[in-house]
């Protein structure tokens, strides 16, 4: 008797769900304001980030997965703003993968997702660096709520939870040793 895996489970209701509901373009927008104001929070615990993305201001990079896609302007400040939707971009990043529980599994087990790029190279450069070096420090965020010892018990709780998840993960993926 043949049975699904959960993954395949997943990405069928995730089909379904795409092609059936599609939200306003206010809530898109949005999400994508929502975004753009964490990725600043973590840009701006990073001096040299701000300083790599000053050096490229006004410059437009398109994400794209699959139909969704957003594109952020470089400001002089060395952070992210929304560009307009007919705004040229000069570097597109488009993720080739277009299984979510593929990317999910590549995210848990560390790895980056195969990505089409398209347009400036020294941006695309620029980019690159940001993804290797620039990490958001969630636990120090949750101390300035809940207290030092609290966010540090949450932090330590979810790290276990991701490593459990991991391990999951290498054993149910396909071609894994038993």
């Amino acid at each position: 008797m043949a049975t699904q895996s959960p993954f395949s489970l997943l990405e069928d209701a995730f089909q379904k769900l795409v092609t059936t509901v599609q939200p306003p373009a206010w809530a898109a927008q949005e999400v994508q304001r929502r975004i753009v104001l964490l990725l600043n929070h973590v840009l701006m615990q990073e001096q040299e980030a701000m300083s790599r993305l000053a050096r490229q201001k006004g410059r437009v990079v398109l994400f794209q997965w699959r139909e969704f896609g957003f594109k952020l302007q470089l400001t002089p400040a060395g952070l992210l703003d929304l560009a307009a939707t007919d705004t040229p971009s000069d570097l597109t990043l488009a993720i080739i993968e277009n299984s979510p529980a593929a990317l999910v599994q590549a995210a848990l087990a560390g790895d980056k997702p195969p990505v089409r790029i398209e347009g400036d190279v020294q941006l695309a450069a620029e980019v690159n660096w940001l993804v290797d070096h620039v990490r958001w420090d969630l636990e120090e965020d949750l101390a300035r709520i809940v207290g030092d010892a609290p966010a540090h018990g949450l932090a330590q709780a979810v790290r276990r939870t991701l490593e459990v998840l991991r391990g999951w993960v290498k054993k149910a993926a396909p071609g894994a040793a038993s």
